[in-house]
């Protein structure tokens, strides 16, 4: 699960679990409210097995089957017949389903198909990564430091930083504590050497790994443990100590900002004037200073972002001069052109949503109603009934969580890939939508009951309700569900939610500073009590970024949490994160940053996507009886969309009765 990406195994498990028939024992067909429903949800059903059948690429598939994928990946990511493509139209349905038009629709169904059309249009995780090598050769940029996927799935979680109640209970613990064998140095030194987060005070946080009896919160496992001391007593014949790497798991980076500002400041410490944005003279400074900057240099680290944006500032500069940009048409540009001016709607849309199924929202007349096609039409009248409804509940929500979580962390990036202000784009308008403080809500509960719950029954889960024989249903039957310590949907879901964060609030001061007022640290470290690699790596992450805001109160009674940010974070170097005295930390206009982004990304989307017809210095004719009587040459196919996009843009739209009459 970890790092494996949105395509993983164990996403397409649980998707599947949902589409056996509906769900647990086929989600009762009964509670349908007409044959229109049952024939949407047979119908989506259908064509989320034909999407995830054709997804899946094997080694041994004959060409005609290639051949045949690619075909109806093309099917899928391009119009036909100038319609829109079939993730436009889920997005759709999922905002008719929010504005009250269309209250029928079967959101959990419709969800997890678009999220696995996106997958197989735009790539998941793995294509992602080789989309992005293969966009930074074309553009001259080096190779990539390492493969975070790879990175992510060999660090080892680290534990969970103690509570003052846990500490006195440890204490305790510790004056009742029987004597310890004794072991060799040697023994000791190699079992110090298998973990990567032993810091200097060894000894107290080994005897508060003795404390620990549960499995999850330990340092190590104890099968772990005990395999490690059998391999150390056994004799073995002397060979050459294997010594295991200490080093951080992260490259550092450099940005060419940071070099431009260290060079400023030791400029204005030994000379006494600035060269601007010369990072290659280094006349009159001293030798300490030439070696930290070719240190700089040999770390710096150039984005595609960086160069989209230099490019971006250049075509607005000489728009006449350097011509029209050449667009390569690929999946994600058509879908992101489609969704442009719609945007918002989808953002708002899919964020109630996810208010609805969160654990933590509480019920409200108005909110939206996700358990239509749920509930039976008749409420259960025994407990086993109950108890049914109760796990059918639970586990409807949890999957409309990690589809939601998935397909918005896909879209954010396969967007910033192609463009980052168009990244940029969807990401204020989820900012706008209370996107931080949404998630910030869903982890501000007990995340360890959250991702170790079990709302599934395994006899009723694909495929063994399809395989076996139903057996008679009762309660311990029910109770009784898999081996697996986590539930791998909720803690998919939890990844996700910490990515979009980070991906919200990375270099964006502002939206930091709207963590701090959150007050989303105490939230996060609670988070740090899950043992999951890849979590506590984002959770730290999101810690690192508020650090300087915090105050050094809290700094100095969080050292354990700060220990392992320096750990397991990547370092940027000159990033003063532990100590707040950056010049970035220093507080001004946010708002400033926000509208200045924003007058980026509107002149972006103007320039890219606002074609004038012949030219801006083109005269405009204003008569509207010469306008309406103009002759339009419409397109051979026209008819195909006109009534699709009569629906939407006309009969779908509210009148603003008032706006008109203001104009009068």
């Amino acid at each position: 699960m970890a790092g494996a990406g949105l395509d993983s195994p164990e996403g397409v498990r649980d998707a599947s679990s949902g589409w056996a028939g509906g769900g647990q024992q086929g989600e009762e067909v009964t509670s349908c409210s007409g044959h229109s429903l049952f024939g949407t949800r047979v119908l989506l059903s259908v064509m989320y097995l034909m999407v995830e059948t054709m997804r899946v690429e094997m080694e041994t598939d004959p060409p005609q089957w290639k051949a045949a994928r690619e075909s109806f990946r093309t099917e899928l990511s391009f119009p036909v017949h100038s319609e829109e493509p079939f993730a436009l139209l889920l997005f759709t349905m999922v905002t008719k389903f929010c504005s009250g038009h269309a209250p029928h629709f079967p959101m959990k169904k419709v969800l997890l198909l678009l999220w696995k059309v996106l997958v197989f249009t735009l790539g998941g995780f793995d294509a992602l990564q080789a989309m992005k090598v293969k966009k930074r050769q074309g553009l001259g940029l080096p190779l990539l430091p390492e493969d975070s996927i790879q990175v992510m799935r060999s660090m080892r979680a680290a534990s969970p930083p103690a509570y003052a109640i846990e500490l006195v209970e440890q204490q305790q613990k510790r004056s009742h504590r029987s004597r310890r064998p004794l072991m060799k140095q040697d023994s000791l030194d190699i079992y110090n050497e298998r973990d990567p987060f032993k810091s200097d005070e060894a000894l107290v946080d080994e005897e508060e790994a003795e404390d620990i009896n549960n499995g999850m919160e330990g340092e190590l496992d104890l099968l772990e443990r005990d395999t490690v001391i059998q391999a150390l007593s056994v004799p073995r014949p002397p060979v050459e100590r294997v010594s295991f790497p200490k080093g951080l798991p992260w490259a550092p980076k450099v940005r060419q900002k940071d070099i431009e500002h260290f060079l400023e400041a030791s400029r204005n410490k030994f000379i006494g004037f600035t060269l601007g944005q010369d990072t290659d003279t280094l006349v009159g400074l001293p030798r300490p200073i030439h070696e930290s900057v070719k240190t700089l240099k040999q770390h710096k680290y150039v984005s595609i972002s960086e160069v989209q944006i230099k490019n971006e500032e250049e075509m607005e500069k000489c728009p006449m001069s350097l011509g029209e940009e050449d667009v390569q048409e690929t999946p994600c540009e058509i879908l992101y052109r489609v969704m442009l001016y719609n945007f918002p709607q989808y953002m708002i849309a899919l964020l109630k949503v996810l208010l609805a199924a969160a654990p933590t929202s509480k019920a409200k007349t108005d909110s939206i109603n996700i358990l239509a096609d749920v509930l039976p039409e008749e409420m259960p009248i025994t407990v086993l009934q109950s108890m049914k409804l109760g796990i059918d509940v639970n586990r409807h929500k949890e999957i409309v969580v990690k589809s939601i979580s998935a397909l918005l962390l896909l879209l954010l990036k396969h967007f910033k890939l192609n463009h980052v202000y168009q990244f940029e784009y969807v990401s204020q308008h989820l900012v706008f939508a209370n996107c931080i403080p949404l998630i910030l809500k869903f982890f501000n509960q007990n995340i360890m009951s959250y991702i170790t719950a079990k709302n599934s029954i395994a006899v009723l889960d694909y495929p063994s309700c399809t395989v076996h024989e139903l057996p008679e249903l009762n309660a311990e039957s029910l109770e009784v569900g898999d081996n697996n310590q986590f539930c791998w949907r909720n803690l998919f879901s939890c990844i996700n939610l910490l990515r979009i964060l980070n991906k919200l609030t990375k270099w964006k001061h502002s939206r930091t500073m709207m963590l701090v007022v959150f007050k989303s640290a105490p939230i996060l470290k609670r988070a740090l009590k899950v043992k999951q690699a890849m979590m506590q790596l984002y959770v730290l992450k999101l810690l690192k970024i508020q650090t300087k805001y915090l105050g050094r109160q809290w700094r100095k009674s969080n050292m354990k949490t700060m220990s392992a940010i320096y750990q397991k974070v990547r370092h940027r170097m000159n990033d003063d994160w532990a100590y707040g005295n950056d010049i970035d930390a220093r507080p001004w206009d946010f708002q400033a940053e926000e509208c200045t982004l924003r007058a980026n990304i509107e002149a972006f989307n103007s320039r890219r996507y606002d074609k004038p017809q012949d030219s801006e210095f083109a005269p405009v004719d204003n008569c509207l009886q010469s306008v309406l009587g103009q002759q339009l040459e419409l397109p051979e196919d026209f008819h195909y969309s006109y009534e699709l996009w009569l629906e939407r843009e006309v009969f779908s739209q509210p009148i603003r009765w008032e706006e008109l009459l203001c104009y009068q």
